[in-house]
């Protein structure tokens, strides 16, 4: 198995309870696929780089897992049409 790190940015018009629902959302899709998570980090609101959709901020959360090497595809595919998710990544982590 292999470490990696989803990055996703939520929308910052979207109220707690939805934001927390569609983490947990996010959080199943990677356990779905085999995805064991380590640990998630919250950051908060932030002010993004460029504009996105009309907005200028959104919620980062930093979701670390370990996985078989083809699970972040089958998670891109799935965390890419979720609504209210304006960015994402998933990058493998050096295992030094």
């Amino acid at each position: 198995m292999s470490k990696y790190e989803l990055c996703v940015v939520l929308s910052a018009k979207i109220e707690d309870e939805e934001r927390a629902a569609l983490l947990e959302r996010v959080k199943e899709t990677v356990t779905r696929f085999g995805g064991e998570i380590t640990n998630v980090d919250e950051w908060g609101k932030k002010r993004l780089a460029y504009e996105i959709q009309k907005m200028k901020e959104g919620f980062y959360y930093f979701i670390q897992f370990d996985a078989e090497p083809t699970a972040p595809y089958e998670i891109e595919n799935r965390v890419r049409i979720m609504e209210n998710v304006l960015r994402f990544l998933i990058v493998k982590q050096n295992e030094a």
